[in-house]
């Protein structure tokens, strides 16, 4: 460039070319293409909630003036929350919880909200990470037990106050605060929260509600070209175009399509919050999806990933768990909140079969009662269990989070169990394990956050990590297991998972008609009426038939696996189901019979008839009773292959054909 101007001399030339630009250029902000903060709305009255409510539940929950325990952790997290902004975050997620508990269902959290007990008083999670404790409802008494000697509060053994008399409540999972927001408390609060499937689409519509229209968007993601994906259409093209390719250039060329964008979406549950006083426009362009500019739904045109750091994201999920335990309530009166956390004929179901009245395990297929479970009822899971046979609630958040991680259970937790070398309550089984073990060795917490910040994310440890923690005591085989692990899950998020699983485990001893009927209500869609009606016989050869197939099996196939062991475990427990009953059954759910000792079949159980024609005869039932199968057809307008289902599945009886027959 110099060189181009060197007809102006030396002074004009140096200033044309080089002074003037860069003096240019330092007068001229930065330009970004979207905010490089976050801008999360700012609601008036977040920081006086905050600031108060979380104490004032304290205070009913353990007295006042607070325990020194509970004070210090109490304002740890307030002021953390104020100092960084997050008050709104943490309103918002109250208020939404409160939305949900007040139209009477549950709501589950996930990630490591649990970690925080301001969280736990606003009521965002139910877990309570505080270290296992008695509390008193009557009269505030308060003890905690921190020697180590007990891992959940709700392992502690059932006792008196010794001030009132009154029973005392068990409380507490021992999660460390660091693990959600960071150890300076700074890290941007990641709160995500499942809500019943059913419930979703109101939720979603009170979070625009609460925001205004044109400030709540759904959270975009672009779907990118996998490696198989990559392989498969590689080859297509050489075949398409005559192409011999040898193996080392179809795979050159596929390495070279992975991560290429395919397609757009959206979060399941994803959505993205705009202050008031800004514009979407500012952190990304939107869409419609499918370009329907019809549709109610637009997304982030970005995905989400690129701008969470920008804009507030709320993970609002549907879940089966709040829906199932909603419908338990429904059928049985009893509200979940009122179901104990300590109950031995419940903690047994985990480690045999006897609270189901069962006493050969080889019937079953298991000799574990956790069928049908979330968190504990596949293949994998029961036979974790039956390996370590939990016996109390911190062994099953323990169980939870070895079997979420990666490199953590397999070739690691378990061999070292196998070997005796440690047992269930010493292996690494969640990120926040780490920290309070170093701690307790003697390690400074802040050195013992960053090694479980390490090994978390599976980035294993560096020397000076081995060093410092062989200094402490910490053993081999502890610092061997940290270097396998790829991935930790929250302690968390395990121990809302199991509190969500242990309930439905309880209707499952104490109300098993109301389980089952729940159970298959929420799969009604997978399942074939046959092997269930056939008795154990017809199930356990439909079981074999999808074993023979392998990896032939389809996924209809190998998802109706578990729902067949469920059914099977059902009828050995003395109930049964009846069939399609044209006069009786519901569109969706399984009824209870209790005076049958039966479940009474929905319509949407015969495969081939879908939820709107299910529906349809319902609706068309409840006007009057059918006279013929022709009056059925019409009015309820159904076409010829629904009334062959119906008639193959004997739900039709004795109808006659047409209306004239009925008079006779």
């Amino acid at each position: 460039m110099l060189e181009a101007f060197a007809w102006l001399g030396p002074a004009r030339r140096q200033a044309l070319v080089v002074d003037n630009p860069r003096r240019l250029a330092e007068e001229l902000a930065p330009v970004t293409p979207v905010p490089e903060t976050l801008s999360a709305p700012r609601l008036p009255e977040a920081e006086s909630v905050v600031s108060e409510m979380p104490y004032a539940r304290a205070r009913e929950w353990y007295g006042d003036p607070l325990p020194p325990l509970v004070q210090e952790r109490l304002d740890k997290e307030v002021q953390a929350i104020l100092r960084h902004g997050f008050a709104s975050i943490y309103y918002i997620a109250h208020r939404l919880v409160r939305k949900s508990l007040e139209d009477g269902y549950l709501v589950g959290s996930r990630g490591s909200v649990g970690s925080s007990l301001v969280a736990t008083l606003l009521s965002i999670t139910e877990v309570n990470p505080l270290p296992p404790h008695y509390r008193c409802p009557a009269c505030r008494f308060t003890e905690f037990v921190t020697d180590g000697r007990v891992g959940s509060g709700y392992d502690l053994p059932p006792r008196p106050c010794p001030r009132c008399g009154t029973a005392l409540i068990g409380d507490g999972q021992d999660i460390p605060f660091e693990t959600f927001l960071g150890f300076e408390g700074d890290k941007v609060p990641d709160i995500d929260l499942n809500f019943s499937g059913e419930y979703q689409p109101e939720i979603h519509r009170y979070t625009e509600e609460l925001f205004g229209q044109g400030k709540v968007f759904r959270a975009g993601t672009i779907a990118t070209v996998a490696s198989l994906t990559a392989f498969g259409l590689v080859k297509a093209w050489a075949r398409e175009t005559g192409r011999d390719l040898p193996a080392t250039t179809v795979e050159w060329l596929a390495r070279r399509l992975v991560g290429v964008k395919r397609t757009t979406g959206q979060h399941p549950g994803g959505l993205m919050i705009v202050p008031q006083e800004a514009d979407i426009h500012a952190f990304t362009p939107v869409q419609h999806p499918a370009d329907d500019r019809e549709a109610d739904v637009v997304t982030t045109h970005f995905d989400y990933h690129a701008i969470s750091s920008r804009l507030l994201k709320l993970d609002l999920l549907g879940h089966d768990d709040p829906t199932a335990i909603r419908m338990l309530e429904r059928l049985t009166g009893i509200p979940p909140r009122e179901v104990p956390f300590q109950d031995p004929a419940t903690m047994s179901l985990f480690s045999g079969v006897e609270a189901l009245g069962l006493s050969d395990p080889d019937q079953l297929g298991s000799s574990v009662g956790s069928l049908g479970l979330p968190e504990f009822g596949t293949r994998f899971v029961r036979g974790m269990l039956e390996e370590t046979r939990p016996r109390t609630f911190a062994e099953l958040v323990r169980i939870s989070g070895l079997s979420h991680g990666t490199e953590v259970w397999a070739n690691n937790a378990q061999e070292l169990i196998r070997r005796k070398v440690a047992g269930l309550s010493e292996v690494i089984a969640t990120r926040d394990d780490i920290m309070t073990y170093l701690i307790s060795k003697g390690l400074p917490p802040r050195e013992a956050f960053a090694i479980s910040e390490s090994v978390r994310k599976g980035k294993g440890l560096k020397p000076e990590h081995i060093a410092r923690m062989q200094e402490h005591g910490v053993p081999d085989w502890y610092v061997e297991s940290c270097q396998k692990i790829s991935y930790l899950f929250p302690k968390a998020h395990a121990a809302a998972y199991v509190m969500m699983g242990w309930r439905i485990a309880w209707f499952k001893v104490h109300h098993p008609l109301a389980f089952y009927a729940t159970y298959f209500s929420v799969r009604a869609d997978d399942f074939e009426p046959e092997p269930f009606l056939g008795g154990v016989p017809a199930i356990n050869a439909r079981l074999q038939d999808i074993e023979a197939k392998g990896n032939e099996a389809t996924a209809k196939e190998r998802s109706l696996v578990t729902v067949l062991e469920v059914g099977r475990e059902m009828l050995l427990r003395g109930f049964h189901f009846e069939p399609v009953d044209l006069e009786r059954s519901d569109a969706r759910q399984f009824l209870m019979r209790p005076q049958a000792r039966a479940l009474l079949m929905p319509f949407i159980a015969l495969p081939g008839l879908g939820a709107s024609q299910a529906e349809a005869i319902v609706a068309a039932r409840a006007e009057g009773p059918f006279l013929s199968v022709e009056d059925l057809r019409e009015r309820a307008r159904l076409n010829r292959t629904v009334i062959d289902l119906l008639r193959r599945a004997g739900a039709l009886g004795d109808l006659g054909e047409t209306n004239q027959l009925a008079f006779f």
